[in-house]
């Protein structure tokens, strides 16, 4: 397949599709105008540029993920507990024949 990107024509070869290549090739050329001043050539410097403005922004997203994933986590340990609660105050409730259970 030939993809361009940053105004450079490329031979790829990949089991991903036309059009995932397509839109990641999109997600590149974005990237590089904000680093490459309009009407200027793409150079490599700028290709590394932005290669390391994507690797930034794939960083930060990975903090931001993992730091809503641990927030996720730890209300599910509290509504865990909340819900033990609320069960193991219901277990001392009397038993159905009236009796209560000693051996708790």
């Amino acid at each position: 397949m030939q993809l361009r990107v940053g105004g450079q024509t490329y031979r790829v070869v990949t089991s991903a599709s036309d059009e995932e290549l397509q839109r990641l090739a999109a997600v590149v050329d974005q990237k590089l105008a904000t680093v490459v001043p309009a009407g200027r050539a793409v150079t490599p410097q700028a290709m590394l540029l932005a290669a390391i403005a994507l690797a930034h922004d794939l960083e930060q997203e990975k903090t931001r993920a993992s730091a809503i994933a641990g927030r996720a986590r730890d209300a599910f340990g509290r509504i865990l507990q909340r819900v033990d609660a609320v069960l193991g105050a219901g277990s001392e409730s009397p038993s159905p024949s009236g009796a209560n259970d000693s051996t708790q």
